[in-house]
This record gives structure tokens, C-alpha cells and sequence, in this order.
């Protein structure tokens, strides 16, 4: 690394201005990228949901409604009055309502109950309004202009357009949170009142090149826009305090500056690089996700966490040698406290505790498998909000579209017949409903017979009264789909949004089992190569595992449902941001067992290894946790809480259930190297026989 060292000494001045301006860049490419906040576009193309919107968007000209209107205290006509104001309302594209489905001319008092108070109930109507993709925001701001503030709105387009109002927002106020608890942690961890503040420009520079160079993805996702800037300011912090303190301390041998970065660059290039790699592999398991928000993720933080690995090894050094003397006129007496004789203390609640994690793993580990989850942006309506007040007077509007070959008109009758008497299904409306197989189509009005036969399709529209997702929507997705196959083997498409949920769930399922076993075997991989051990790695990543469980176990003893999207993410950024802690107490007792025997080795490490993997554990658990804490995203909160409470759990089991795995494995471990055997551990494990 002495190449680097001097390029980095001689240019020292170019490299900070260039990193600089490429993180100004970054931030107006930031403000250029589109943000996507529709779930439902990151399905797999051969999911059965997403060729059935493809499909319906060819063949018809009505889209399916994804807007709920509702204003109060109208009569008849204004309603209707005001069916024409939101018809002419911005990027609205259709709008049905009451005089769609009845003849308005004959008294709604003699017509159906509940066809008419489907739309129109007490006074109050109800709209089913269609809206472009992507300008939901705008659509119900003109909306609101056009009908005033009387009308409230729900259904999926105003989740995106609330996603939408406070997704950038939020993730500042997720940055701007994290940033003073950063600052407290670095004085902390440095001896300088300057230092800080060269650390906070060398985590935020990457962070705002990785944010820039988003807009080569062409988009990104909603939730990648929250959790990746919060995420990669927690995993790579490590990586400058590995590197400022070995280049402390070889300044404080009598080195010059130039000459211990120099050291210090060759000294902290295997264990930032180790960090980095392990980190990094267990973010590239994302990218193997069907569900592909798992990829756009974990394509921004790899992305992020290679410029945060560039900007240590560039960057960071060349600010500590321009500001060196800065940082030397700056100094102060360490803030935190000597941990020393903490091995002491956990030796004597090691027994104890120890026997306690055996006796939860297991129900932890059963209890995790068993949780209940929720795949879409919220697991329930709350209480108070508009969605809520439309649920309280019209119930639970729920519309999805089967599409089936046209031209067998009486299979099609057969199958609407089916199809009403599934459970939650309130109404079946088609062609063979409204007007009759027995009518040629040929003899109606063309306006008419395009809404439910296109070319190729005849178009059934299903309302249920059953919320978007659940036990009872995923039943009747699935006898709906059982229904179709009866008539229409494997030439069926249902959409919708309990199509699109039954979808995420199906995938998310499948992606669960994927990215698990590639997490771990990446991660093996990499420290099979460090250890060149074999039998190390099980050890290190059976710690983390336990951690995991016991994170995901707390909600199902409590009864929170959890988002499904979070609780995937979690499970790798968990192993792969935490397996660090695991990797410094393993090599620090490696280290001191070759002079000590065991028990003096497992005090002595844990006294070691403390203060760094609080400070660690620290900044990613309080990332997490602002997260959590400005997110209203219900995925984007659980996502937080999980890695929030993760990061505790995982210096508990490290700093507690490893030291136990390496004692018992005291005598496995020098048997198991690939590459060579560690001949002093062997020679003491002789003496001590």
C-alpha cells in the first residue's frame, strides 16, 4: 500500500476537491432520479397479476379503478354534479359511480339496496375513480381543487400519493436525526474536537454519490430512497475508525504523518477490506430476489457500500493528512472509559446466561417461523383517517378483473354463477350479468360491449368486501383462480389489488428460502478465505443466526404482524452488517490464546473487543431506530425497528453465546485450518494435556 500512500500525500488536495465536487454532483443527480412508489411494479413479469394488467391495459380502454372518492351530504344531482368535476380533474381517467350500474331515472327506492348503496349511502356518495400511474399526488390535488375539501380519498393511489408527499422528506429527517447521534458517538470514539467533523465528510460524501449515481438504475424505489442512506452511514462508519486509529497509533510511535499512513493503510487494509467484503456479500443476496424492490436495494447499497470502501481508502486519508495539524492543536482526553476488566464481569454471568440463550433458542427459533405478516405498505386502515371514515360508512371496497378468452358465452355465465357464491364476493358484473349471453353483442351500443369484450378477452369485474390483503382476500384470490381453471385451464388473468398481494406474498415466500441460504454461503465463502478455517465460520454465523431469531421471535410473542418486505431485508442486512462483531472477537482471541489458555483469553478478549463493538452496535441500532422513528411507511418502520433492535441483539449474542462456542470448540478449531495449521495453538494445547 505504499503506492497508494504516497499518490495520496502527494495529491492529498486534488482528492479531497474531487470527492467534493462529486458528491455536489451527486446531490443534483439525487433531485433528477425518479422515485417509484408502487409495490406492485417490482413483481416478477411472469407473475400471473402483472400479465394481467399488461393484458387489460392492450385490450380495454377502462382501467381498474385504483382511487376511492367520498363526499358528504350530496343529493342525487350533486353527486352527479360533482362525478363530472373529478371526471374533468388532472390525470383522472375515468370515473364510475351510481348512474354506471342503474338507471338513475327510476326511483332508487325500488331499486337494489345494496347496488345502490354501494355508491351511494345516507347522503354521502362513493366514486371509483381511475388515476395515471405515477401522478397519483396530482391527480387528488386537482381532485381536492375541483370538489373542494369536502371529499375524502383511500385505495392505492392515495397510499402512493401520501408515499410520495413524504418519502424525501422522511429520509432527510431519518439523516437529519441520525447525523447529531453520529456526531456524539465520534467524540466519543476520537481525541480530537476536529476529527468529527473529517469523519462526518467522509460518511457523507459517499452517501451523497451513492444517491447521485441512482440515476443510472433509471429509478428507485420508495424504500430504498428511506433505509439505503440511513444503512450505509451505519455499516461503513467502522471503516474510518479502523483506519484513524491505526493511524493514531502509529503517529503516537514518533512516525510523521505521511510515514503512518503509510502503516496505516497496510495495517487496516485486511480488516476494513473484511468488513467491507462481508457486508457487501451479505447485501448482493438481495439482488437475487424475484420481488425486485429486494434488487433495487440491494443494487443502491452494494453500489454504496463499494464508494463508502473508496472514499476510506482515497478520501479519508487524504483529509486526516491536510487536516493533521488541525487535529493535533484539537486534542482532548479520551470520553470512553477503559473496558477492560468487562471480561470479569461477564465471566461471571457467563454460566447463567449462557444456559438461559440455550433454553429460548429453541421456542425463539420456532416462534420466528411461525410470525404473521402483512406483504403490502400497511397491515390495517387507522383509525381516524379518511380510508377509515370511507370503510365506517360505505365497508371495504375491494374490486379485482378476471379476464378469459372470448367467445363461450355460456361457460362464461357458468362461471360468474360460481364466482358470485365464493365468500367476500358481493358482486360479479359482466357481460352475461348485465345484458345476457343470449343478447348478441352485435345489437348494443359499442360503449357498451367494449367494457366487457375486447378482441381477444371477455372482462368479469369482482367486488369483494374484504380488505387488500389477509387470510380472507388470499381464500378468495385462491378460489377465484381454482374457479377459472375449472373453465379456462391456465388461460385466465386476475388482477387487481388482492391479486397483487396474493403475487408478493407467493414471491416473497419463494425469495425467503433464496437469499437466506445465498446470505450464508456468501458470507461462508468470504470467511472460509479469511479464517482459512472451515469450521470458524459455522461458529461465527450460527451467533448471528441466533440473534436473528430472537429478533424475529419478539414479535409473535407480543402479536405484531410484520412486514414481510422488512423482515426479508433484515435477515440479510443483519448477518451481513453484525457478522463484523463476530469476526474482531474471534481473531482478537486467536490472538490472545496463543499466550493464555482459555478462560484468561475469553476475559482478556471481551475487555478488548467492548468498546469497539458498542460503538459499532451503537450507530447501527440508533440508525435503525431514527428510522423507525421518522418513517410514517409502515414498511420502511418495521424495516428500522428490526435493524434497530437487531444490532442489540447481535452484540449480545457475540459478546455472550460466541465466547462460549470458541471454549467448547477449543480443541476442534486448530484441526479444522485448509491452509496450514496454526502450530502455536497445537503446541499449547500439548502443554496443557
Amino acid at each position: 500500500m505504499a503506492w497508494l500512500s504516497e499518490f495520496i500525500n502527494r495529491y492529498k488536495k486534488m482528492i479531497i476537491v474531487l470527492f467534493v465536487a462529486a458528491s455536489a454532483v451527486g446531490v443534483v443527480l439525487f433531485f433528477c432520479t425518479p422515485v417509484n412508489y408502487n409495490m406492485m411494479d417490482y413483481l416478477p413479469d411472469k407473475a400471473n397479476s402483472t400479465q394481467a394488467l399488461k393484458i387489460m391495459q392492450e385490450e380495454f380502454d377502462q382501467p381498474l379503478p385504483n382511487l376511492n372518492v367520498m363526499i358528504e351530504d350530496v343529493s342525487l344531482a350533486e353527486a352527479l354534479d360533482y362525478k363530472d368535476k373529478i371526471k374533468a380533474a388532472d390525470h383522472v381517467k375515468e370515473v364510475l359511480w351510481l348512474d354506471d350500474t342503474i338507471d338513475l331515472d327510476i326511483p332508487i327506492e325500488v331499486q337494489d339496496t345494496d347496488t345502490v348503496e354501494t355508491y351511494y349511502k345516507d347522503g354521502n356518495a362513493l366514486y371509483m375513480v381511475s388515476v395515471e400511474d405515477g401522478e397519483e399526488r396530482a391527480a387528488i390535488a386537482s381532485i381536492r381543487k375541483a370538489v373542494g375539501d369536502k371529499c375524502k380519498v383511500s385505495g392505492s393511489a392515495a397510499d402512493q400519493a401520501s408515499s410520495q408527499e413524504l418519502a424525501v422528506n422522511e429520509a432527510m429527517k431519518a439523516i437529519i436525526l441520525i447525523l447529531p447521534v453520529t456526531i456524539l458517538i465520534l467524540i466519543l470514539v476520537t481525541e480530537s474536537w476536529i476529527e468529527p467533523f473529517f469523519y462526518l465528510l467522509n460518511i457523507g460524501t459517499p452517501v451523497l454519490i451513492s444517491l447521485g449515481t441512482n440515476i443510472f438504475m433509471g429509478e428507485i424505489s420508495f424504500v430504498t430512497l428511506a433505509a439505503a442512506p440511513v444503512l450505509q452511514i451505519a455499516v461503513s462508519l467502522d471503516y474510518a475508525v479502523f483506519l484513524s486509529h491505526s493511524f493514531t497509533g502509529y503517529k503516537g510511535k514518533g512516525l510523521k504523518p505521511a510515514e503512518a499512513m503509510k502503516y496505516a493503510l497496510s495495517s487496516s487494509i485486511s480488516s476494513i477490506g473484511a468488513s467491507m467484503l462481508t457486508t457487501l456479500f451479505g447485501f448482493v443476496a438481495l439482488l437475487f430476489m424475484q420481488f425486485r424492490i429486494g434488487a433495487d436495494m440491494g443494487i443502491s447499497l452494494v453500489k454504496g457500500i463499494l464508494i463508502s470502501f473508496l472514499c476510506v481508502m482515497v478520501f479519508f486519508p487524504a483529509l486526516l493528512l491536510q487536516g493533521n495539524n488541525l487535529i493535533e492543536k484539537t486534542r482532548h482526553k479520551p470520553f470512553i472509559p477503559d473496558f477492560s476488566n468487562i471480561g470479569k464481569g461477564i465471566e461471571k454471568i457467563r454460566i447463567p446466561i449462557t444456559v438461559l440463550l440455550f433454553v429460548i433458542m429453541i421456542p425463539a427459533f420456532l416462534a420466528q417461523s411461525h410470525n404473521q405478516y402483512f406483504y403490502g405498505s400497511s397491515e390495517k386502515t387507522e383509525e381516524g383517517s379518511a380510508a377509515w371514515d370511507i370503510e365506517q360508512e360505505f365497508g371495504t371496497a375491494n374490486s379485482s378483473v378476471l379476464m378469459v378468452p372470448k367467445g363461450e358465452s355460456n361457460k362464461e355465465t357458468l362461471l360468474c354463477d360460481e364466482l358470485k357464491n365464493i365468500d367476500h364476493v358481493t358482486a360479479v358484473t359482466s357481460y352475461a350479468t348485465m345484458v345476457s349471453n343470449k343478447i348478441p353483442d352485435v345489437y348494443l351500443d359499442k360503449s357498451v360491449v367494449d367494457q366487457f369484450y375486447s378482441d381477444n378477452y371477455a372482462r368479469i369485474i369482482i367486488s369483494a368486501d374484504c380488505a387488500y390483503e389477509g387470510k380472507d382476500s388470499f381464500s378468495m384470490v385462491e378460489d377465484i383462480k381454482s374457479t377459472a381453471q375449472k373453465y379456462y385451464p391456465d388461460a385466465y388473468y386476475l388482477c387487481g389489488q388482492s391479486a397483487n398481494m396474493y403475487d408478493i406474498k407467493e414471491f416473497s415466500q419463494q425469495d425467503n428460502k433464496v437469499v437466506t441460504l445465498i446470505t450464508v454461503i456468501c458470507i461462508y465463502l468470504v470467511l472460509l478465505i479469511m479464517t482459512k478455517n472451515w469450521f470458524t465460520p459455522l461458529l461465527l454465523i450460527l451467533t448471528i443466526e441466533c440473534s436473528i431469531w430472537l429478533n424475529m421471535c419478539i414479535p409473535y410473542f407480543v402479536g405484531d404482524k410484520l412486514s414481510y418486505l422488512g423482515y426479508l431485508i433484515v435477515s440479510t442486512v443483519q448477518m451481513g452488517a453484525t457478522i463484523d462483531y463476530a469476526i474482531l472477537l474471534t481473531n482478537t482471541y486467536n490472538r490472545n490464546r496463543i499466550d493464555m489458555d482459555k478462560k484468561s483469553a475469553v476475559r482478556k478478549t471481551l475487555g478488548d473487543v467492548f468498546g469497539s463493538l458498542l460503538i459499532s452496535a451503537a450507530t447501527l441500532c440508533l440508525s435503525g431506530f431514527c428510522l423507525n422513528w421518522a418513517s410514517s411507511n409502515t414498511v420502511v418502520k418495521v424495516l428500522g425497528g428490526l435493524i434497530g433492535r437487531g444490532a442489540i441483539l447481535a452484540i449480545c449474542m457475540v459478546m455472550l453465546l460466541l465466547p462460549v462456542f470458541l471454549m467448547i470448540a477449543d480443541r476442534i478449531i486448530p484441526h479444522t485450518y485448509i491452509f496450514g495449521h496454526a502450530k502455536k495453538r497445537k503446541e499449547l494445547l500439548k502443554n496443557e494435556k
